[in-house]
């Protein structure tokens, strides 16, 4: 296993750590105001400092974390569990009407930025947690789709594929029980990059108030509420800042560490 995965997957599972256990216990109450002590520099009984509002920064990472993974988890859950199935089929109907209304029904929604589509929808439909995943989740809709059916195709010209056909299964059954255990490794990898991307969406979006909504913290208020401040209490900026740079970066090494890792052709090299 190499260092990326394990550096990566620190990151990732400390603040997979600090988001569960804010379900249960966080050091001070996020919702609680408390004006006089407003802007501490971190250390003492806040161990990050105090933001504008009173509230404990650690504790607002802790509740950040939780919102940011869940929106970021259920944005790429729904590209997997849409786009998948539609690159498969369309690589099992290859060359026909279904398959070009597929992929151009992709290119349509690759010919936006993924950050102006999620502004329209939630701008649309309100500023909400909900709106801000179903936005990214779109967006995540053709990324898996296309990765699905480039890796598919190949495989469809496999012997046991063609085994499998003569045996008299039907696409859909070969989609299921050949090609898609084939690519899962695949689907992982880009899993890990989306999750990532999801993240920074997420705080791109509560940054300009179309994401989570107060009392709900997110890193991307964080941000938003100390860019006035960073004179005067720079801490309230950088620790939201230095949150989002360190799980984007554990997700990307995690990803890029299980791309070699789970890589057929580097597997047999160190062999």
């Amino acid at each position: 296993m190499n260092r990326n995965i394990l550096l990566g997957g620190t990151l990732s599972l400390l603040f997979l750590g600090l988001a569960a256990l804010s379900f249960f216990w966080t050091p001070f109450d996020v919702t609680r105001l408390d004006i006089p002590d407003k802007l501490q520099p971190p250390g003492g009984d806040h161990l990050l400092g105090t933001d504008h509002f009173g509230r404990d920064i650690l504790s607002m990472i802790m509740m950040g974390a939780r919102t940011s993974i869940a929106v970021a988890v259920l944005a790429v859950g729904i590209g997997i569990a849409i786009g998948v199935p539609l690159g498969l089929l369309a690589a099992a109907r290859r060359g026909t009407l279904l398959d070009e209304v597929i992929m151009r029904g992709n290119d349509l929604v690759f010919a936006f930025p993924s950050l102006v589509i999620a502004i329209l929808i939630t701008a649309v439909f309100g500023a909400s947690a909900v709106n801000a995943i179903i936005a990214i989740g779109i967006f995540n809709i053709p990324v898996f789709a296309r990765l699905a059916r480039g890796a598919a195709l190949p495989i469809w010209e496999r012997d046991f594929i063609l085994a499998a056909r003569v045996f008299g299964k039907s696409r859909l059954r070969i989609s299921y029980e050949h090609i898609l255990p084939n690519i899962t490794n695949l689907m992982i990898v880009q899993g890990t990059i989306q999750f990532s991307l999801g993240i920074l969406a997420e705080a791109a979006l509560s940054y300009i108030g179309l994401g989570a909504q107060p009392p709900t913290a997110s890193w991307g208020r964080m941000l938003a509420d100390a860019q006035t401040l960073t004179a005067i209490a720079p801490h309230v900026a950088l620790v939201p800042g230095l949150a989002i740079v360190l799980m984007v970066l554990g997700l990307n090494l995690l990803g890029d560490g299980l791309r070699d890792w789970l890589d057929p052709r580097i597997r047999v090299q160190r062999v």
